[in-house]
Formats: C-alpha cells, structure tokens, sequence
C-alpha cells in the first residue's frame, strides 16, 4: 500500500503518541474532520499499519513503524537495545568541553536512570549537540534518536526537557523488554 500524506501523518501522530489514541484524538492532532480521518485509520487497519488493542483505540504497529521508515524490530533487537555496552561505547556526561561529570550510561535502562538525575547542565549542554540522539543511532536505536529530535526541535527546556526525555526513553524501554520478553 501507498501511503498518501495524510495516512503518513496519522501513522506519525500515532508513532509519537506511543500509546493507543481515540479516532478523535487523531483526528485533532492531524487537523482533520473525524468522518475522512477514520476513513484513512480503517485504511491502515486493514493493511495491518494500525491495529486496535482495545474498543475504539488504535495504535501503531511494527508494519507501520517500518513505513514510517524504522528498522523491523524483533525479540532479539530489543534485547540487543536493552544490553549493557563496553564503556568506550557509553554515554558520557558533561557540562562543556571538557567539563566531565565523571558519569556515564552503559545501556538504555542506565540512561533513564541516569537522565533523572544528572545535573541539568548537562542536559541543557548535551541536547542542542544532538549527543543523545547521536548515540542512540549508535546503538541502534532510531526511534528513541528521532523522539529526542522531535523534543529538541520543540524547544523544550529545564526541568520539563529532563522530564520530556526520560518519559520517551522509559516507555521505549517498557516497550522494548515487553518485545524482548515476547509479550
């Protein structure tokens, strides 16, 4: 299937939402009036882009991920993502140039971890450099790397910046051991 600008931009409001939506929500997010907008949702339900995990909710599925041009994604890839790498391919925080705050992340578990708690300066220093997203397309990660874009591109500052990420990079993760574990 083709997918038209406006089915694109709905399988991107779902992508972002990375939760099921209401038809009603969509429709909102995408500008659209409900009765073509649930037209296009029925479209990619039937070429198994969506999928509805409960009544009258729809979510992205991984065929859609795909369209949306992200790698397949499979039990062996999210466990390889969750995986603890050596400490030369680690993520190293700084404030600046030179200014190390002597702490790293090892995998993407440790980096939510981490982001609740290192210095705002870091991330503040870290986020316009696109250091996150730059390592998280070392490992592999595509998705996680274009959500942190799309927060960087927002503007999105301070405390609300360190929120705003490690809220994505937790669900990923919630969402990558749910993959990994087969559920």
């Amino acid at each position: 299937m083709d997918l038209n600008p406006t089915k694109k931009k709905i399988l991107e409001i779902l992508w972002q939402a990375g939760r099921p939506l209401k038809p009603k929500e969509v429709a909102q997010k995408a500008s659209l009036e409900f009765p073509p907008c649930m037209m296009h949702i029925v479209g990619l339900k039937k070429s198994k882009h969506v999928s509805s995990p409960e009544k009258g909710y729809y979510t992205i599925t991984n065929h859609g991920r795909q369209a949306l041009g992200f790698p397949k994604m499979n039990a062996k890839k999210a466990t390889e993502l969750l995986s603890p790498v050596p400490l030369e391919k680690a993520f190293h925080f700084y404030t600046g140039i030179g200014k190390s705050l002597g702490a790293h992340a090892t995998s993407l578990p440790d980096f939510c971890d981490k982001i609740q708690t290192i210095n705002i300066e870091s991330i503040k220093f870290h986020v316009p450099r696109k250091d996150f997203e730059f390592w998280l397309e070392c490992l592999g990660d595509l998705e996680l790397a274009k959500k942190i874009s799309l927060i960087r591109e927002e503007g999105v500052f301070g405390e609300d910046l360190r929120k705003r990420i490690h809220e994505i990079a937790n669900s990923r993760c919630e969402e990558l051991k749910n993959l990994a574990q087969g559920l």
